[in-house]
């Protein structure tokens, strides 16, 4: 009795460690980009950060930063192109994400979705329009 009563505490716990910083994916299911949301939570949330898959893979502080950390595509803005040569080429430095990580239709999925939902948290710099003098 008290043997499965310690392994049901264990089981709990490790139910309750293995959910921490999971907030799931917050689209629909029917929303056009929810493969690529799926592909990017299977494929990249572990290095990356990204809120609306509950991806929290990037450093938070420089003390923290570990060398696999990627960037926070909360508040970095992505175009389809970049996607795909990151994802082609091991990231932008080739020296830690690996190559091809997803290839195809995936990658293409996974380009368009962070095309559209990278960035949303950026900050935005106000405009200054400056005259230049011609004297």
């Amino acid at each position: 009795m008290k043997m499965l009563a310690v392994a049901l505490m264990s089981l709990a716990a490790a139910a309750g460690i293995s959910a921490c910083g999971s907030q799931g994916i917050s689209l629909a299911k029917t929303n056009p980009y929810y493969r690529g949301a799926v592909l990017f939570r299977d494929h990249c949330s572990g290095c990356h950060t990204l809120a609306v898959v509950g991806a929290q893979g990037s450093a938070t502080s420089i003390k923290d930063r570990l060398k696999t950390n990627g960037p926070n595509f909360n508040i970095r803005k992505e175009n389809v192109e970049q996607v795909l040569f990151a994802i082609r080429n091991g990231g932008f430095s080739g020296a830690i994400m690996p190559e091809n990580l997803v290839v195809g239709d995936d990658a293409q999925e996974v380009a368009h979705f962070l095309a559209v939902y990278s960035g949303l948290k950026a900050e935005q710099v106000p405009t200054v329009n400056i005259t230049l003098s011609t004297k």
